[in-house]
């Protein structure tokens, strides 16, 4: 997939509109009760880019980026700062935030996540764009060190050991991410006089696989 690894100026971000959406496919039965199937595992994420611009110069810098991906074309990073940590957004990244897996003695390579639990119900999200300089990885409880222990690869949010984890050992991993997305419209309209006058382009954004 045609993906530019850059994000979309965070400071522009700040303050969309959007999150997770799932797609359930709804069957009423002639006695009245449903019948409830998805084909997706895993949530699509939407954003409306356009609730972040305050000023003209935002309107540029926004025009300057879309004209860079080619609108549709090329993928890109996006911050959503409603849910960019391993942890919850008040605390501090830590190297214990996420169980990722646990070794198996062989395995040296494993993908990062973040769970959401509510109940006994619970949803493991793949991480597969990371923020360069933020991972931190721990076995057994302890924090491991990244260039003599592991490394990470930020495009794919991959964790790589050196040497395999043991049996059984926890494997933890705390980390910022980005989500890939692209635009979703091949088309941006602005107005100079409505802008000023309140009003925002809609500018949508939508997750892609990578």
């Amino acid at each position: 997939m045609a993906f530019h690894d850059v994000r979309f100026p965070a400071n522009l971000s700040f303050g969309s509109v959007g999150g997770p959406e799932r797609r359930t496919d709804v069957v009423t039965l002639a006695n009245g009760f449903e019948e409830r199937n998805t084909p997706w595992a895993h949530s699509r994420r939407r954003y409306d880019a356009g609730l972040g611009m305050r000023s003209l110069d935002d309107i540029e810098r926004l025009i300057a980026f879309f004209e860079a991906r080619q609108g549709q074309m090329f993928g890109f990073r996006w911050k959503d700062w409603s849910d960019f940590k391993s942890c919850l957004a008040s605390s501090s990244v830590a190297y214990d935030d996420q169980e990722i897996a646990k070794g198996d003695g062989v395995t040296m390579s494993y993908p990062l996540c973040k769970l959401y639990a509510s109940g006994r119900a619970q949803y493991r999200r793949p991480i597969v764009k990371p923020v360069f300089g933020t991972v931190r990885v721990g076995v057994g409880g302890v924090e491991l060190q990244e260039g003599i222990h592991w490394s990470v690869d930020i495009d794919a949010g991959l964790i790589t050991f050196v040497s395999p984890p043991e049996e059984h050992v926890e494997i933890t991993a705390g980390f910022e991410f980005d989500v890939p997305v692209r635009f979703d419209t091949d088309r941006i309209a602005t107005s100079v006089a409505s802008f000023q006058a309140g009003e925002v382009p809609d500018v949508p954004i939508v997750e892609v696989r990578v």
